[in-house]
């Protein structure tokens, strides 16, 4: 992974995630983590490889054209 990059996911992680809650068990934390990662984060980012979108407005726009054909 980029270091920028790295640090940045890292930074924003602990901003919206990790500083906002506490968690009894590591379990949970993993849990959190996750979920964050794959329901918030991720389909959020925009992507370069998405022609700058976020794969959620990519994978809408794909489908429109889908059905639009």
């Amino acid at each position: 992974m980029d270091n920028a990059l790295g640090e940045s996911f890292w930074s924003t992680m602990q901003r919206e995630l990790l500083d906002r809650h506490e968690w009894e068990t590591r379990t949970e934390l993993a849990s959190a983590m996750f979920e964050w990662i794959e329901a918030l984060y991720d389909p959020r980012r925009r992507h370069s490889s998405l022609g700058d979108l976020s794969p959620t407005d990519y994978d809408a726009l794909r489908n429109r054209v889908a059905t639009a054909t």
